[in-house]
């Protein structure tokens, strides 16, 4: 290869970036990575294309390209022709067999899921800033070709892989605009850099808090990841808010036992249903804990199977932001009458001592009842999202622009005394000034690897901003946006998702949420003391196990980089 610009470009961009994860040729990761964010998105009707034979490598004036024939030829032979293999010589060769998997894997989602999802206000979003960096040969924005690609590509019978869909983009050649993924990829590197530094901290501190401030074994006699010695009982109540018009059920899990029992709400994710939890709930049941787990119908699974069948037209109504703190209050206020008038729950629930604990869309449900309000000055400042953000959970903060602000949304919740968020989104639509108003203790969860809501802005930096005296920030080095969700099995609502996505080990990340809310809710929701040495970093760093890790720390300083 000369030493043009265009040369220098390419070979800077697929030279192998450790501090990108070590996964081998960038430009082609830009790619790969681009298309498959666009399948999970989604166009009209699309007229029959020939599609592109070339991908075409631009940088300014300059230009290279490759056949698609040539990538074609090599996914399914492993053998690269000579134009192939000037460019494969600049990527470490353990990973070329995850680029020839990328490009054959079927995906599975059909023509009506993916076109659906791409003509949501979230799919335009994200297919306006792929089309800034995949473009027809004409230069054009890709916005419109991409999607006609994936839902030709979808709707194809010899099936929906990566491969096809360049197969379907409708020109002749597929640009990539070299600068503007430069750009992206320097932004993703200091975005990396940055989050690796937050957690080489978190990872020092904890260690050393475990290696310094050692528990007694006398303490320390529990096994939590045991289920406890009580007996339990599932009833599915359905409530009806008259002042909503909202219908929903929620899970209560009974102890079977003869006094009053402390209160757990769990509070699910987006596109996730009561199930997602149903692990913790009876973990937390088998300990004396009484566990309703409430189902949000406007940002559950199925609100996102109606919009995969074509029967919803968004993700989610920006609404959800109010009705999600809304339902719980609502069941809390069932509880308390079904507490007086059922034979079934008089005399089991004490509702003077009530924690909260969700995940993701959930805990922002959980920081909302904890008393944090959506800070709209901050939201108006911060949406939409600037092109260079790489913080996709950006996209649903944002939704919440729409909402009329002349209202006093009343989401906090007075009974409410503790609250575990696990991988929260709350940069934007809470922020600093929002969660310092939060003074119950509280406990954010964060996965190192979360591609959705990234550990950096969404649950390291905002731990940094809680003033409760009571805080924890544990971190799973390794985890997932998905590490921790469950799921009953055979649940036929339930959409399954790729192990890749999933990440390595979720049913030891499922376990280290039994043990941390376990330990958190006993300590600050049922008042036992006897708890509180198992929220220690040395405790945690008995139960720590690879390939997840896990760290814990109840102060944070980051640094400032220069």
């Amino acid at each position: 290869m000369n030493c043009s610009p265009i040369s220098s470009a390419i070979a800077r961009f697929i030279e192998p970036r450790p501090h990108l994860g070590g996964k081998g040729s960038i430009w082609l990761k830009i790619v790969l990575r681009s298309f498959s964010l666009g399948l999970m998105l989604p166009t009209l009707i699309i007229r029959p294309v020939l599609g592109a034979q070339r991908l075409n490598l631009s940088y300014g004036l300059f230009e290279r390209s490759i056949s698609i024939n040539s990538l074609e030829n090599y996914a399914k032979t492993g053998k690269a022709d000579e134009e192939l293999s000037a460019y494969l010589k600049y990527t470490d060769k353990k990973n070329l067999p995850q680029l020839r998997q990328a490009l054959m894997t079927p995906i599975p989602l059909n023509a009506v899921q993916v076109s659906q999802f791409l003509y949501t206000p979230i799919g335009e979003t994200l297919l306006a800033k792929l089309g800034e960096v995949i473009q027809q040969e004409t230069r054009n924005s890709g916005f419109y070709a991409i999607r006609s690609a994936l839902i030709l590509a979808a709707s194809d019978p010899q099936g929906f892989t990566l491969l096809n869909v360049l197969r379907k983009f409708p020109s002749d050649a597929i640009t990539i605009d070299l600068g503007r993924s430069l750009e992206i990829a320097n932004q993703l590197k200091n975005m990396v850099s940055q989050t690796q530094d937050a957690v080489a901290l978190i990872n020092n501190q904890s260690s050393q808090n475990a290696t310094t401030k050692p528990a007694s074994k006398k303490s320390l006699v529990m096994n939590l990841v045991k289920p406890g010695s009580f007996k339990w009982q599932k009833q599915t109540i359905n409530l009806f808010d008259v002042s909503r018009q909202r219908k929903f059920p929620a899970d209560i899990y009974l102890p079977q036992v003869s006094k009053p029992c402390p209160v757990i709400v769990i509070s699910h994710g987006l596109g996730s249903d009561r199930t997602s939890f149903a692990y913790l709930a009876k973990h937390l049941a088998s300990y004396g804990f009484v566990v309703a787990v409430p189902e949000h119908p406007g940002s559950d699974a199925k609100q996102l199977q109606a919009l995969l069948a074509g029967k919803a037209q968004e993700v989610t109504s920006p609404r959800e932001f109010i009705d999600r703190p809304l339902d719980v209050k609502y069941l809390l206020d069932e509880l308390t009458r079904l507490s007086q008038s059922s034979p079934v729950f008089r005399g089991h629930l004490n509702l003077q001592q009530i924690g909260v604990v969700g995940q993701s869309f959930g805990g922002y449900t959980a920081l909302a009842l904890a008393g944090a309000p959506i800070d709209f000055q901050l939201l108006q400042k911060k949406c939409p999202p600037l092109n260079n953000s790489l913080n996709v959970s950006l996209l649903l903060q944002c939704l919440a622009v729409k909402l009329p602000k002349s209202i006093n949304y009343n989401l906090s919740d007075s009974r409410v005394k503790a609250a575990i968020a696990i991988d929260p989104v709350d940069s934007s639509i809470m922020g600093q000034a929002s969660l310092e108003q939060i003074k119950i203790p509280l406990m954010i969860v964060s996965g190192s690897a979360d591609t959705v809501a990234p550990a950096l802005p969404e649950q390291i930096r905002p731990f940094t901003w809680l003033t409760t005296q009571s805080k924890y920030l544990a971190l799973i080095n390794g985890g997932t946006h998905f590490s921790t969700i469950g799921g009953e099995a055979n649940d036929p609502g339930a959409i399954p998702l790729p192990e890749q996505v999933v990440g390595p080990s979720p049913a030891l990340a499922r376990r280290y949420i039994d043990v941390l809310s376990l330990a958190f809710f006993q300590t600050y929701v049922a008042q036992q003391p006897n708890y509180q040495p198992y929220l220690s970093a040395n405790y945690i760093n008995t139960i720590s196990r690879k390939p997840l890790p896990l760290s814990l720390v109840r102060l944070l300083i980051l640094r400032q980089r220069s």
